[in-house]
């Protein structure tokens, strides 16, 4: 006998008068509009909901839409302000000392390639407007490179007596994995989708507006002067 061909085949395989009539069968055939049913269920309720993985449906998912969209929504409307950092020296600093003030936020090293150019000009920029309403605040972080290995009377040390820097410093924190700091979860989700982008290197920069909300984010090898035209544009604003 010839054979029949595989798409001849799949298109018998789905008419029903294909399908034999013993009780075995039957019931078979029978079974098949029930699951249509529950996909047909289950296409409801990811329409009704958008982006849903109900439990119920999927067991083996814990995400559903509503969590997921509040969730998003909790994170957008918090602002800089909500965050308590260490500074340098240990001490608790609530950051809404700074409300009403432009910040910009970077992550500082001390032994990187980067590090001579943006500590000057992160210093000549917080001289230059610090009267105006500009506060930048350097967190140091040695997740890259292992660039930052000091403790932190070093790095104070190293910034204001080598560079001159009288803008704030805070404690060394994680800016990426799962002991990331809190207000670094805040901006990487404000300004890189609902889970953040990573941070690439030492001295990327995020610019804050009066109200506390995240308006810009750098790279690590855009310097402090070429967002210059920016900072006077929030401090106008």
């Amino acid at each position: 006998m010839a054979s029949m061909p595989f798409s001849a085949s799949l298109h018998a395989c789905l008419q029903p008068k294909m399908i034999p009539t013993s009780p075995r069968w039957t019931s078979i055939a029978l079974s098949i509009p029930s699951i249509k049913t529950s996909f047909q269920s289950s296409k409801s309720a990811i329409s009704q909901h958008g982006f849903s993985l109900q439990s119920s449906t999927f067991p083996g998912f814990l995400l559903n839409s509503r969590s997921f969209s509040v969730n998003a929504r909790a994170a957008t409307e918090k602002t800089i302000y909500d965050f308590n950092v260490k500074d340098i020296d240990g001490k608790d600093v609530s950051l809404s000392k700074f409300k009403g003030k432009a910040l910009l936020i970077v992550n500082v090293a001390s032994k990187c390639g980067l590090t001579t150019g943006n500590y000057s000009e992160l210093s000549h920029i917080y001289e230059k407007y610090k009267t105006q309403g500009l506060e930048i605040l350097a967190f140091p972080c040695n997740q890259f490179g292992g660039q930052e290995p000091g403790s932190n009377p070093e790095i104070k040390q190293f910034a204001c007596t080598r560079f001159k820097a009288e803008f704030p410093i805070f404690d060394k924190v994680d800016v990426n994995g799962p002991s990331t700091a809190p207000v670094y979860q805040f901006l990487k989700s404000s300004a890189g989708g609902f889970l953040g982008d990573l941070i690439k290197w030492n001295f990327e920069k995020f610019l804050v507006d009066k109200n506390g909300k995240v308006v810009e984010r750098y790279p690590p090898t855009t310097s402090p002067f070429q967002i210059e035209k920016d900072i006077q544009r929030l401090l106008l604003a």
